[in-house]
């Protein structure tokens, strides 16, 4: 029966039609028109309800290794501004401090200032590197062990156990109804994530200021308001994302494991699930009636109690596996517990997985790093650290930087000679005064330099000149030039007068009537 038969069935339903007075195509599909979405029915979510993350404790060497990590990166942040650190009475003696007001930054013996900040951009592109080099070498390793979120929110997770007990403790808590147990526990473990929250805020801003000095003002209220909107900003960022938003920051807002998932290739060390060992899954008590007929995992989802973002790891390689290894320690005391070799979830290549599925003997993780590209990696990270170390070396702590007066370029004299008027920033960057002997190089003989200190009388072709601590001093210097002598380039020399004779050349022009 067609279609357009008036005496169609379709017709007879009161289906809908199409300008041609033939039903629609997608009205004509029954089964289009039961995905229709009626009034009654409540529109599909866009986004899954986020299901909270209850790890199990486990102890293994992984585990430990991010217990070693935490209190050394922890150490690390919080105690780092309180060090001292003696530079002589000209300098601070924090041992690491950003000083913003006199545009310095300080790390032990090492001062650096505006004109040197390619010594910090080397430190970020050496950084940046540094994440390549561990990415292609061990995966997401940086995410598992020493990401700040991962730092504070297995800080948070430990807290949790220690007011509310552990995964399945908490797993109850957490279904029971409110009432005063439950409301003062998650006070008491709401205010130790505030605490924590505060003093991290707090730590931040003591490396931009004398940690004494700022901690004494901030708790008398004497700070600058912008130490309190940081501190503020800062307590609120860590108390939701380190204690609420937790994996949902590393699967969702973090731009890193999108970078690092595009970085692996089949020679990364990965944390992986040897499925063809483990499967098919059955109990102990199934494996030991049929011993041919399931592998080695006894589905004890011990690897997914463990995991602080709650993927399963026997799924495969998913966004949410930060390489942290804790599944690798349950699964091996599960086998070492049911006296089965251990290593179903270890850390391997997807070669090695792939040789050893067809028959091949397992390989050691540690040859998966001896490979070129591990090679590259670590050789442009050196390269880079050598060259920073090198000019940090050889630079010097004088500084010298000539800027000639454009309007006018030159004045004529009484006598025929020709004076030039240059800005002049000597900087001394040593924590004591210098003295530094300005001269002129390559002018003609009888070429004669002075200041707006030094008098018109006085005027040589070198000048002694004293420079503060830690300082620039902006000098403006006059050069004149004899009569009928031809000038054009030329160069200011600054030395110091101290044992290290450190030397810094500024070219320049001199302007004449005759100069081109």
């Amino acid at each position: 029966m067609s279609v357009s038969d008036p005496a169609s069935p379709e017709k007879a339903a009161g289906a809908p039609r199409d300008w041609g007075g033939a039903l629609s195509p997608v009205q004509a599909d029954p089964i289009a028109a039961t995905h229709r979405h009626t009034p009654s029915q409540p529109p599909p979510k866009l986004y899954e309800k986020r299901k909270a993350v209850h790890n199990k404790r486990i102890d293994g060497p992984f585990r430990r290794f991010k217990w070693l990590v935490m209190v050394i990166t922890l150490g690390i942040y919080y105690i780092t501004p309180w060090i001292r650190w003696d530079r002589g009475e000209y300098a601070p003696d924090q041992a690491v401090l950003v000083d913003l007001a006199n545009r310095r930054f300080y790390m032990f013996d090492i001062e650096i200032w505006p004109h040197e900040f390619y010594f910090v951009a080397g430190l970020l592109i050496m950084a940046g590197i540094g994440l390549f080099l561990v990415t292609s070498a061990v995966g997401r390793a940086w995410c598992g062990y020493s990401c700040p979120q991962t730092v504070w929110t297995d800080l948070f997770q430990h807290v949790d156990r220690f007011i509310d007990g552990d995964r399945n403790a908490r797993l109850r808590l957490d279904k029971a109804p409110w009432g005063p147990s439950k409301i003062a526990r998650r006070a008491a473990k709401w205010s130790i994530y505030l605490v924590i929250s505060l003093l991290t805020g707090g730590a931040w801003i003591l490396y931009f200021a004398d940690a004494p000095t700022l901690f004494a003002d901030f708790f008398t209220l004497q700070a600058a308001p912008v130490a309190y909107a940081t501190v503020g900003i800062l307590t609120f960022t860590t108390f939701w994302l380190g204690g609420f938003m937790r994996e949902q920051v590393c699967i969702y807002m973090c731009p890193w494991p999108r970078i690092q998932a595009a970085m692996l290739d089949e020679k990364s060390l990965i944390v992986t699930y040897k499925d063809w060992r483990g499967e098919p899954r059955g109990s102990v008590k199934k494996a030991a009636k049929h011993p041919d007929q399931f592998g080695d995992c006894v589905d004890c989802l011990q690897c997914v109690a463990v995991c602080p973002t709650g993927i399963d790891i026997r799924e495969g390689q998913q966004i949410g596996c930060i390489t942290c290894a804790l599944c690798i320690d349950a699964c091996d005391k599960v086998m070492k517990d049911i006296g089965r070799p251990r290593g179903l979830i270890d850390y391997a290549t997807l070669e090695q997985c792939e040789a050893e599925a067809a028959g091949a003997p397992a390989t050691p993780a540690w040859k998966a790093l001896i490979r070129p590209r591990t090679f590259i990696y670590f050789g442009i990270w050196g390269a880079i650290g050598a060259a920073l170390l090198f000019a940090l070396g050889t630079r010097t702590r004088i500084d010298l930087t000539v800027s000639p007066d454009r309007n006018p370029p030159f004045m004529l004299m009484k006598d025929g000679a020709v004076r030039n008027a240059y800005t002049l920033r000597l900087r001394n960057m040593e924590g004591r005064p210098r003295d530094m002997e300005l001269a002129l190089i390559g002018l003609p003989k009888g070429s004669l330099m002075w200041t707006d200190r030094i008098r018109r009388e006085d005027a040589a072709e070198t000048q002694l000149l004293s420079v503060p601590a830690d300082e620039t001093r902006i000098v403006r210097a006059y050069v004149v030039v004899p009569e009928g002598a031809a000038a054009d380039d030329f160069a200011f020399r600054l030395t110091s007068i101290d044992k290290t004779q450190e030397q810094d050349i500024s070219p320049t022009t001199f302007a004449s009537p005759g100069a081109q």
